[in-house]
């Protein structure tokens, strides 16, 4: 296979911002490796924020921690595109570059889906089984992906909740976490969710990740289902 089919698709690697950072990054002497390895940095922050947020007795502080997750998740996604572009576009790749290119991404997922539901959790309402539940089904998505690309598949980056819609929600639902104690007590009353207290907090993070638990679930069946129907027709 080529490289580009063993590439996720990503528009934004067009874009003016991107080949500048790449060519930034080139000059400077950084590897991919190290980009690879500042996405679980970026990962780990992430996580840390969302579940500070939780935990957070100041409203001022839990808006700023609920930012920061959103920020850092976006940061993750920017160190997982710019690895690749400086690897693939710059020819900075080298021969173990394709391990710190998904194993990196591996802890990044348990790092924030985990510290969400920690988060959560310290919040009085759902057990914190619910972000490791969403990080293994998330995991799972890419080991059914690479166990398909090893059997000879082509490498399938299909939703309904690949990486970026991961972080997409996450993201989003961390942003309008910082007005929840507003709208959190309306979306309770009309889903009659009783176990969330009466400012809501932590609504819409719980929400997202059960979206990501059962959206990774979809996405693993249907990845192993076009693998094999791939694999038999070859």
């Amino acid at each position: 296979m080529t490289v580009d089919q063993n590439r996720r698709p990503i528009g934004q690697r067009s874009r003016f911002y991107a080949t500048y950072l790449t060519r930034v990054l080139a000059k400077s002497g950084v590897t991919p490796n190290f980009i690879s390895f500042t996405s679980v940095i970026f990962a780990a922050l992430a996580g840390a924020c969302l579940f500070a947020s939780g935990i957070t007795q100041s409203g001022g502080d839990r808006i700023m921690l609920l930012l920061g997750g959103a920020l850092f998740c976006q940061l993750r996604l920017l160190a997982n595109m710019l690895d690749g572009m400086v690897a693939v576009e710059a020819g900075k790749g080298s021969p173990d570059g394709p391990i710190w290119n998904e194993l990196p991404d591996r802890f990044a997922d348990i790092f924030i889906l985990v510290g969400a539901g920690y988060g959560v959790a310290a919040l009085g309402y759902f057990d914190a089984t619910l972000g490791w539940a969403a990080a293994v089904a998330a995991v799972m998505t890419a080991y059914v992906r690479e166990v398909g690309k090893a059997a000879g598949a082509p490498a399938d980056f299909s939703g309904p909740m690949a990486k970026p819609h991961r972080m997409f929600w996450i993201t989003m639902a961390a942003l309008i976490s910082v007005f929840d104690p507003q709208i959190g007590p309306a979306a309770a009353r009309v889903l009659d969710w009783a176990q969330f207290n009466a400012e809501g907090k932590g609504v819409f993070i719980a929400f997202a990740l059960w979206l990501i638990l059962f959206g990774s679930i979809a996405t693993t069946f249907s990845r192993a289902a076009r693998a094999l129907r791939f694999l038999r027709k070859s």
